[in-house]
């Protein structure tokens, strides 16, 4: 069976890519680290690194492993973390995950509420979109997720907040686009279009219609930072919901608006049937009560 410290050894010397490094890093002799990991791959009958002279790389079934460790490891510090405070009490951690929306900005200012009544209660935020979010989620690596609608929300309950998150694009300020007022679906044929692999999803391919054929998808993205420094070198534009580039301060890049306008609601959810601790559960029922009047953090 494997143990939590064989799963820190494999994970370590993955990051580090060396044997002799990570047996430094764990304070464990080269060779027991290196009995370690062959004994771990006779558990489980598959070859995890290629080792070469100076430096070990990941199999794919390695990479694979590597991923369902890091879940094994976050999972077990979670739990320590929960039963590490009285499960009555109103303290320990919470783990929120969403992506890059404006809806975070009203979320922090119930935070901050939240945090001066219950200042035991501490905060682990976690960014992704919304598949990653579901996927830990379902696994309890989360304990609240904020998602983009539509949505399947079947296995979760969940408070539909009533801010709306405005889509459009982010163009580089000597661009023409820059120019107009808003942007039609005709006036982004011709540039180079960075969107999010969840677009279709979302319904953004949907909004353009026929022209969404006739757009120039060069570059799909997780989460807009990457790309928008794609948009600040002038290679394009990138589709994205204003509340995801509100932050930013940069004088090379604009967003603008569609029109006609295109926008979605963002909804706080948690598993269905999974216990929660008592911090969550107290900032759940201050969210139900409180949320929709909450004043945004640093609202403009």
């Amino acid at each position: 069976m494997m143990e939590y410290r064989t799963l820190k050894y494999f994970l370590t010397v993955a990051h580090e890519g060396n044997i002799t490094r990570a047996s430094e890093i764990l304070h464990l002799s080269q060779p027991a680290l290196s009995r370690a990991l062959i004994q771990l791959e006779d558990e489980l009958g598959t070859t995890l690194f290629v080792r070469g002279r100076r430096h070990v790389t990941l199999t794919d079934a390695g990479l694979l492993f590597h991923r369902r460790a890091q879940e094994i490891l976050d999972l077990t510090e979670k739990t320590e973390n929960e039963f590490k405070h009285n499960p009555l009490a109103v303290s320990g951690v919470i783990s929120i995950g969403s992506g890059e929306a404006e809806t975070m900005r009203r979320l922090a200012g119930a935070m901050r509420v939240f945090s001066e009544r219950y200042p035991d209660v501490k905060f682990n935020l976690y960014s992704n979109n919304a598949d990653f979010i579901r996927e830990r989620l379902d696994k309890g690596l989360l304990d609240i997720g904020i998602l983009i609608e539509p949505s399947d929300l079947s296995k979760y309950e969940f408070i539909r907040l009533k801010d709306k998150e405005r889509y459009g694009a982010i163009v580089p300020c000597s661009s023409p686009l820059a120019e107009k007022e808003y942007l039609t679906a005709q006036d982004l044929i011709g540039y180079k279009i960075f969107t999010s692999a969840r677009d279709s999803v979302l319904g953004v391919s949907a909004w353009f219609g026929d022209v969404y054929d006739k757009l120039d998808i060069y570059v799909t993205f997780n989460l807009i930072y990457n790309a928008a420094m794609l948009v600040d070198c002038g290679l394009g534009a990138a589709l994205t919901i204003e509340g995801a580039v509100s932050l930013y301060k940069n004088p090379n890049i604009v967003f603008k608006p569609f029109y006609p306008e295109f926008t979605a609601s963002s909804v706080l959810v948690w598993k269905k049937y999974q216990p929660a601790s008592a911090a969550v559960m107290k900032f759940l029922d201050f969210i139900k009560g409180s949320l929709s009047d909450a004043e945004t953090c640093g609202s403009k």
